[in-house]
């Protein structure tokens, strides 16, 4: 089958014949590669009314009619066979990208690669050292052995030692990142643990000021809850009592809820103070927590949390209280004061101390010793307003 391919082959193209056309020589070659050998050439003959053709096979000049190659004899014979053999239903034969219609049936040795016959002709492979298949086949086969044990060679372009390197420095660049995660998760864990920490104490803080609230105030609400109660029943008893009509029962009922009545106005009301909590733990928060430096957590203490209740809830505490301290201090000058003044002055200038206060000075002690009466009466008046005042400051 290979030679009958061979036989329908144009030696122009290296292709099944196409429109096969006749010589005068007898050679028979395809149309348009007559066609493209006669556009090609620089050296055929022009006139008028003829045109002149060398065989490409050989040499031989043969004279074309004004119709030029379409005025050639068919080849007939080779037509059919061509048609008979229909080549293109073969498998395996390759078209040319360029000339779809043409096979890849011949290889340049140039280029190194599959032509097909227009190629060769007209085509960009024009003038190319060319080889058939077979042979190209042998010889690269050779070929593809020797590029496959330079290929094989791990030095051959160092490919492989740039991948090993860059393979190595993958893996350290993962190891120093996967270091670093390392640290954050161990850092935060820490933090955490720290804020943790630190939240429990913080919340324990207040869950014992709450207890201490608890036990302050339930029992005085127990209290009143249980005179809230007797007073309940003394009115349930008055009205059952008025519902009464045995004149016996009734008298003994009343005087029943007078005594009641009694003990229930005896009775003293827990008197309801305002409460300060301080410091307050929010206020902490932000003044200190937020400003504390991770690594000072640990050391910041909380402050105990204390309760305080206000005597007055007016603005009477807040005014006098600044001026208790030195109201103090001038009631204790003051019995100080009394107290020397009721000793005898003059015993002091008969002791021999005159002799160190001037004349002026003497003369201020008279005068004061004079109105020694009216100074202790006003003494003791401003000591009267004082002890009022303390009194209603505790009460």
């Amino acid at each position: 089958m290979d030679n009958i391919e061979e036989e329908l082959t144009c030696s122009i193209c290296y292709s099944i014949f196409e429109d096969p056309r006749i010589l005068p020589c007898s050679h028979t070659f395809c149309r348009n590669c007559l066609e493209s050998v006669i556009n090609s050439s620089e050296n055929y003959l022009w006139r008028p009314s003829m045109l002149r053709l060398t065989c490409p096979s050989c040499r031989g000049i043969a004279e074309l009619s004004a119709t030029g190659i379409r005025g050639l004899p068919v080849n007939f014979a080779l037509k059919s066979i061509i048609e008979k053999y229909n080549p293109n239903d073969h498998c395996g034969t390759t078209k040319c990208p360029e000339h779809p219609k043409q096979p890849l049936n011949v290889f340049c040795l140039k280029d190194r690669t599959l032509v097909c016959g227009h190629c060769l002709t007209v085509g960009h492979h024009t003038g190319h050292p060319i080889d058939d298949l077979q042979s190209a086949y042998i010889k690269e086969k050779e070929t593809a052995c020797k590029l496959l044990e330079t290929l094989s060679d791990k030095n051959f372009t160092g490919v492989s030692c740039v991948i090993k390197k860059l393979e190595e420095q993958m893996a350290y660049s993962k190891r120093v990142v996967q270091d670093d995660k390392n640290e954050v998760l161990k850092y935060f864990d820490k933090l955490n643990e720290s804020l943790e920490k630190k939240k429990q104490n913080i919340l324990a803080v207040l869950n014992d000021v709450n207890q201490q609230i608890v036990d302050l105030y339930s029992p005085l609400i127990e209290r009143m809850k249980q005179v809230q109660d007797e007073e309940i029943d003394v009115i349930s008893l008055c009205r059952s009592t008025q519902e009464d009509e045995s004149p016996l029962t009734f008298l003994e009922n009343i005087h029943n809820i007078h005594q009641r009545m009694q003990a229930l106005k005896k009775q003293q009301l827990v008197k309801v103070h305002p409460v300060v909590i301080h410091p307050r733990i929010g206020q902490f928060l932000k003044d200190k927590l937020l400003k504390t430096n991770v690594g000072d957590l640990d050391m910041l203490t909380i402050p105990p949390v204390q309760i305080h209740f206000k005597k007055d809830t007016g603005n009477t505490k807040t005014n006098k209280f600044p001026y208790f301290l030195p109201l103090c201090l001038f009631f204790i000058l003051m019995v100080v004061f009394i107290v020397l003044c009721n000793q005898d002055i003059e015993l002091l200038f008969k002791a021999g101390y005159c002799s160190y206060i001037s004349k002026r000075m003497q003369l201020v002690v008279n005068c004061l010793c004079d109105n020694m009466y009216t100074v202790k009466t006003a003494f003791y008046k401003v000591l009267c307003i004082i002890q009022e005042f303390i009194m209603q400051y505790f009460t």
